[in-house]
């Protein structure tokens, strides 16, 4: 980040400090479907280390969030089983904008404007820091993985592809 660059204050920001999370702030060049290799390069971290909130739902329609490496697909199948529901798939854009109180591009899993269950690929634990979005395009956090589970209330799956 540059001197003088404002990192925003966001509804995720203001959550990881209500929360006494300590992270740190990240900021670079939204692209418009970039996906996760834009922030990983701008950032010089690996893709598998950029974790992507994905708004998803079940086949009841209940949103709910998936955390996932960058650089790794989600297994619906693996997902619904694990569950215990017969099927999920991405939330339609509009929901997801409505249930998370952010723009998609901007999704974080902290400061929702509702609250959701968050499931978190169990492997994310097992690097040291992630970069996750702090709610805002083109800005992301620093956060250890364990506190983001800890934080959410996340309920650790295996459902990478």
């Amino acid at each position: 980040m540059s001197k003088g660059e404002k990192t925003p204050v966001t509804p995720a920001v203001r959550f990881l400090r209500r929360e006494k999370v300590t992270f740190t702030h990240h900021l670079y060049t939204y692209v418009e479907k970039g996906g996760t290799a834009i922030p990983a390069a701008a950032l010089g971290v690996a893709e598998h280390a950029v974790v992507k909130t994905l708004i998803m739902a079940d086949d009841a329609k209940a949103p709910f969030i998936v955390l996932m490496h960058g650089d790794r697909m989600v297994s619906t199948k693996a997902l619904a089983r694990a569950m215990g529901v017969k099927r999920v798939g991405p939330c339609d854009p509009a929901v997801a904008q409505r249930h998370s109180g952010y723009r998609v591009g901007g999704t974080s899993p902290f400061g929702t404007k509702r609250q959701m269950p968050v499931f978190m690929e169990r492997s994310v634990l097992d690097l040291p820091t992630i970069y996750i979005n702090g709610g805002h395009r083109g800005y992301l956090v620093g956060v250890s993985p364990e506190v983001v589970a800890q934080v959410t209330q996340a309920t650790l799956v295996d459902v990478a592809n």
